[in-house]
This record gives C-alpha cells, structure tokens and sequence, in this order.
C-alpha cells in the first residue's frame, strides 16, 4: 500500500491509526486524496500542491489539524480501484478525488464518505451526480469545462490555421465526455467549412497509426479533447503534431507549455485551488449534497510561438491579443 503526507512544508508523515484518532474530541481531520495519474507526472503533483497549499491557506495544516494520505492510481484502473477501496476502509472525513476514473472507482467503493471531485469532464453524464445544482448523493466538486467550449477549439484552429480543411478529433470515446466533445465539435464543422476524423487516444500505437494517416493529406489540423487518456498520451500527441507539421489545439495549458501549439481551457491548478474551499466547508459540517458542483469561472488562452514557426504559422493579432499567456 503507498501512502503519501504532507507535514509542515508538506513532507512526509506517519497517519495516526483510525481508532486513535476517533479517541481524541480535538482529532486531527482524514483528508484522502486519490490522483488518477502517476505520481512522476509533474503537473498533476503541481496541480495537487495547489490544493494542498489552498487548504493551509485556509486552516488545514498537517501535524496540527490536519492529516493527508495521497494515493496515486499511475492510470491503472486496478491500481486506481483497489486504492479507492482502502481510502474508503480508513473512514476518511472527506477525500479528493482528481479525475473521472478517481471519482468512479470512489463512488463504487461508497456513497456516504464525503466526495470533493475535480478535472471530472460531465459528471451528470457518467451519473456521477444528479444535477449540477444539486448533486444529490456524497460527492460534488468542479468540472472541467461546460461542452459548448469544444466548439470554440476547432473555431480556434480556424482562425489560427485558415487552410484548414479536414481536422482530426483526439478523443476518448470509452468516456461519456468523449462522445459529448465530438457531438459539439461536428455540430461546429459544417459552419467553418471542414471534414473531421475522430481518433482514439487510449494506445499510443493507434495514436501513431491514425496520425500517420491522417497526416498523409494537406490541409489538416488536430483539435485534441479533454480526457485522462489525452494527458496520459500528451508527449506522443505533441511529438507527432510536430513531425507531422499539424496545428493542433489542445483543452489545456499543459500541453502549450509542453510544446504544443495553442491550448484554451480551464486552469486545474485553479481548480483544486478551488476545490479546496468545499473540503474546507464539509469538514466544518457542510454536505456534498448541498454544495452545487460548479464550472471554472474563466478560460485561458496559451500560444506557443516556437512551435507556431516551426508550423510556419504566423499568429493573427487577433488572437495574440486575447492570450493569457504567450511562450516564446
């Protein structure tokens, strides 16, 4: 069993057994956190820091009030279920869980521990919850972004690469929010003058192949839509846009920063800076049932202009102007 706690600095720390805890009026509160994806990838320990740091923000800090044990699931749905189960064995007071398989495997292990759930695409979809408004069961949180943004993707790679003709469509289509990002994304494509093509991102392999292919013809671009698989695959689908010579979009900064071309998304590191506040609410009495699950409040823009000249693409001024954030 692999247990990670933050002590003072957030460094590690030994959980004080169950039964000791509940013994104590002034106990320390459980806080599980399960992440998705490995522990080595870099941003998803970031956005987790952001979490972390809000809640000392706020009061919660461990060796004092507070105590954390993190589990990561490395993308492995066994991993992800079995530590889902043993979190749920600890009595936890509330647990975190990022991402849609996280929050899966947790709702299948209870429905009473308290859920807070972010990076989670369309949980009234997957039935997750009842309804944004009001979630109805253990579990609330942030979703990643309302559908009607994977439109604004291919308008955006439009603008960017007018040429564009036939777009590719990364998605993961094992996933409810898949299948709903694709729908918004053809609804879109008659209006801006293009054919798409979906492609699975689950296996790099059939990332390659369908890349390949589709990369044999001119006048291509790529949107790449929100999923576990998509991030998970974010090197792959980044080096093949760029030996391809594609424009792609991507749901999110990471993959600007990384060397992808443009991304417009949410931020998830603002996310469980948020999320932090409703575990803040529920340890201080509130239910998961009253709290409306909510949708970021802003979307940012990221552009890549080293990989823009390598495309030779020049950016309109339209568009540099409406960037958060532009990487040189």
């Amino acid at each position: 069993m692999r247990r990670r706690q933050f002590v003072s600095g957030f460094a590690m720390a030994t959980l004080w057994p169950v039964a000791v805890r509940a013994q104590r009026g002034d106990r320390a509160r459980y806080i599980g956190i399960l992440v998705g994806v490995a522990e080595s990838d870099l941003e998803a320990r970031a956005i987790l820091m952001a979490f972390l740091q809000e809640l000392r923000r706020l009061g919660w800090t461990d060796d004092r009030n507070a105590r954390f044990d993190i589990r990561y699931g490395e993308s492995d749905p066994g991993r992800i279920r079995k530590y889902a189960a043993e979190l749920v064995a600890l009595a936890p007071d509330v647990i975190l869980a990022m991402g849609p398989s996280s929050l899966a495997a947790l709702l299948d292990a209870t429905r009473t521990v308290p859920i807070v759930f972010t990076i989670v695409p369309d949980p009234v979809g997957a039935g997750f919850v009842d309804s944004l408004a009001e979630p109805g069961g253990n579990a609330t949180g942030f979703l990643t972004f309302e559908y009607s943004l994977a439109g604004k993707w291919l308008e955006l790679l439009k603008e960017v690469a007018p040429k564009i003709r036939r777009v590719a469509v990364l998605r993961d289509p094992a996933i409810t929010a898949g299948t709903g990002q694709f729908a918004v994304i053809q609804s879109v494509a008659p209006s801006v003058g293009v054919d798409l093509r979906p492609i699975d991102v689950r296996d790099p392999a059939d990332i390659e192949r369908g890349v390949v292919a589709f990369a044999r013809y001119a006048n291509g671009g790529m949107v790449v839509t929100a999923s576990t698989s998509a991030v998970v695959n974010r090197e792959v689908i980044i080096a093949l846009a760029a030996q391809h010579k594609v424009p792609t979009v991507y749901y999110e900064r990471l993959f600007a920063a990384s060397g992808g071309l443009i991304s417009y998304g949410p931020s998830f590191r603002d996310m469980n800076r948020r999320a932090a506040s409703y575990v803040d609410r529920i340890l201080k009495g509130e239910k998961p049932a009253d709290l409306p699950v909510q949708a970021p409040d802003r979307y940012e823009l990221a552009i890549n202009l080293k990989t823009a000249k390598a495309l030779d693409l020049t950016i309109p001024g339209t568009v540099l102007s409406r960037a958060d954030e532009v990487i040189d």
